[in-house]
């Protein structure tokens, strides 16, 4: 039993001390007696979690500006069972223009393919799969001839602002406002 935790023991300080992994090497190709073994170094102290710049997704930032400008999820998740169609409406109409300017300005959108939908297109031989998807009924050979459904979007650019706050605020959307009286 002595033997096997030893064994354990000798596994582990092997795979985690780098002299001693050199020195067990050395013993089990017959080539020297080991040298004094330094005791395990303690382990480095971790910096203070203030130092580290925290960090927060993309998409959770793209949210908190379509919150904070656009007001979408509060809209989405409201429960609208309650208001006419003409009250959502109006209410639609301002987050659809506010969050609009928030995704150009972001991340300035436009088409993958520039013809109005319901044009006739040719997808050539060698497209991108990322760019286009192809549905219905495909010929053996390219080009491929169709109906643009929907002429798809891309970024041209990525201009989301970094991200200043705390790490317990980083998947926060958007704050809870309390008015102070």
């Amino acid at each position: 039993m002595r033997r096997l935790l030893l064994a354990f023991r000798v596994f582990f300080r092997t795979l985690l001390n780098g002299e001693i992994a050199r020195q067990a090497d050395l013993i089990l190709g017959g080539k020297t007696e080991p040298a004094a073994v330094p005791a395990a170094a303690p382990a480095a102290k971790p910096k203070p979690a203030a130092a580290a710049t925290a960090s927060r997704n993309e998409g959770v930032n793209l949210l908190a500006m379509l919150q904070r400008e656009a007001r979408l999820v509060d809209f989405l998740q409201e429960d609208l069972s309650a208001y006419s169609d003409a009250q959502i409406g109006a209410a639609v109409r301002q987050i659809h223009r506010d969050a609009a300017q928030v995704l150009q300005r972001a991340l300035g959108l436009k088409p993958v393919w520039e013809a109005e939908e319901g044009a006739e297109v040719e997808v050539p031989a060698g497209f991108d799969a990322g760019r286009y998807r192809l549905t219905g009924n495909l010929p053996e050979q390219p080009p491929y001839r169709g109906r643009l459904v929907h002429h798809g979007w891309e970024a041209t650019v990525c201009q989301l602002p970094a991200w200043s706050g705390s790490a317990a605020a980083a998947r926060v959307v958007a704050p809870a406002e309390i008015e102070i009286k």
